[in-house]
Formats: structure tokens, C-alpha cells, sequence
């Protein structure tokens, strides 16, 4: 077994390397044990120097429903209404605690990835003396 700690690149593609030609150990043998060892050093130097960061939620649950088929009026059960289900996607509304609890207890997404912060889009922007939802038809 020649396994050495992995301190710079260099040591870390060739722990990968060792470990691709020890994918094939049998089981019970010291190939099988050194792929272990491999396969935990490389994992610790990959936290530490590789961190994956969490997905932006909108993100992720576009990602969960387009992955499993679901469609955006099934989404009405955990956000609301089809508007509604529009501006979250769209990202013009942000999730609610009441939101991310459904979305998490129905489709089993995890509530630690929905209720990070991400960005809104910016607001359609109004002509003065127009209500929302009405049209302007002054011109």
C-alpha cells in the first residue's frame, strides 16, 4: 500500500489515478482496502479544497419538477394559485416559510435548499398614474 497525503494538485490526480486503476479490487483484498483509504482522502481533500455550493432554490425546484415530470398546476397544492406558481418560478415572488413546509412535506424537497436566499427579478416597471393590473389607456 503507497498511499501519501494529498498536498497539492499534482498528488491529488494521481491519488485519482490510483484509485481508477483500483476499481476493479476484489473484494476482501489489500487492493480493495487501499481503494477505501483512496477513496476517504480524496473525499476530505475534495470538501476542503472543492466545496460544491448549495443550488440557488428556484434553481432546484425547477430542476425537481422538470426531473420528475411534474407540471407547474400540480405546484398549485404548495404555492397557490397558477399566477402565483408563475411569479415564484419567474421569480418575481419569493418563497413563504407556509410555501417551502408543502413544497417540502409533498414532494419531499429538502426545506434547507428552499429556504436559502436568492434574487427577485427587478419589478415590471408602471407608467405614473397607471394601477397595477390595469391597463393605461390614456395616449
Amino acid at each position: 500500500m503507497n498511499i501519501r497525503p494529498i498536498r497539492s494538485e499534482d498528488d491529488y490526480h494521481a491519488a485519482l489515478a490510483q484509485m481508477e486503476s483500483l476499481m476493479d479490487a476484489v473484494t476482501g483484498s489489500t487492493d480493495e482496502d487501499t481503494l477505501d483509504v483512496l477513496a476517504t482522502l480524496i473525499e476530505a481533500h475534495e470538501k476542503r479544497f472543492c466545496p460544491i455550493a448549495p443550488p440557488d432554490p428556484i434553481d432546484a425546484l425547477r430542476y425537481y419538477i422538470e426531473s420528475r415530470g411534474i407540471t407547474p398546476r400540480q405546484l398549485q397544492t404548495c404555492i397557490g394559485s397558477r399566477a402565483r406558481v408563475n411569479e415564484v418560478l419567474n421569480r418575481r415572488r419569493a418563497l413563504t416559510i407556509t410555501m417551502i413546509r408543502k413544497l417540502s412535506g409533498t414532494l419531499g424537497i429538502a426545506s434547507d435548499i428552499l429556504i436559502r436566499a436568492y434574487p427577485l427579478s427587478a419589478a415590471t416597471p408602471r407608467r405614473p398614474g397607471t394601477r397595477l393590473g390595469k391597463v393605461d389607456t390614456r395616449a
